[in-house]
């Protein structure tokens, strides 16, 4: 089958969600916060890295933006529009650790698909093929391997022809072959016009495919600038021990 220009069916336009942008986003539990005040513009299309510490704040970042947590307070809207279930639909998420049903790889992705009234068995096939799949379609997804979930777990979110992806250490747990699969993945739907947002504590990988990084420490944006920048001339203290191997507490 010839590879199609796209992983799902045709998307709007990414750009009309951006810029994305923060004021003042705080989160937090039992009084402790956990996202402190973050100010936060991202306005254009690519891959922006989140790196940072444990405990930083990188995974809860994009559990509200994807909606899945509510702030305590500050705003988050795109292209000056408020979080909507419209701007949601638009939007998928892949976790370190697959979120998977008991049934087959096929039916896992359908499922997605059928869910956003976007069912379409040769995208998906389609999709199969490109994540090592395709075989194994009538399989029951529990029987993958740990990298192969993860590819169906990017491919599920892919089905739904997102504008806006975010990746939560999707590689952390895999396999390099595995690892170069999922980045290629990403690599084509940003050439798509998917905006990708992708925490990760892979320097190298974040080297290979950040446009711009943002940068976490203590639940504060420390420091936000061009891949290049950051990683040849860090701005802050906190960014350049972490790119050192040493953690300022």
């Amino acid at each position: 089958m010839p590879e199609s220009d796209n992983t799902g069916p045709h998307k709007a336009k990414t750009e009309d969600l951006l810029p994305l942008e923060l004021d003042n986003l705080t989160y937090g539990v039992n009084n402790k916060l956990l996202l402190d005040g973050l100010d936060l513009t991202l306005g254009s299309p690519g891959i922006t890295i989140v790196l940072g510490p444990n405990g930083a704040g990188k995974s809860l970042l994009l559990k509200c933006l994807h909606g899945l947590l509510q702030p305590a307070a500050g705003s988050i809207t795109w292209n000056r529009q408020s979080t909507t279930k419209t701007i949601l639909a638009r939007q998928a998420m892949v976790f370190q650790t697959p979120v998977l049903l008991r049934r087959s790889v096929a039916a896992n992705v359908d499922f997605a698909m059928n869910a956003q009234g976007k069912a379409d068995s040769c995208i998906r096939d389609d999709l199969l093929s490109r994540v090592d799949l395709l075989d194994r379609k009538q399989q029951p997804a529990r029987l993958l391997s740990g990298g192969e979930q993860q590819r169906l777990a990017l491919a599920r979110a892919l089905s739904t022809g997102p504008d806006v992806l975010f990746l939560d250490e999707p590689t952390a747990n895999l396999d390099p072959g595995s690892t170069q699969v999922i980045e290629t993945i990403i690599d084509r739907e940003k050439s798509s016009g998917t905006k990708v947002i992708f925490v990760t504590h892979d320097i190298g990988q974040a080297k290979r495919l950040a446009d711009d990084v943002v940068f976490l420490h203590r639940g504060k944006v420390v420091e936000h600038a061009g891949a290049t920048e950051f990683f040849e001339k860090p701005g802050s203290k906190e960014a350049r021990a972490y790119l050192d191997g040493r953690i300022l507490l």
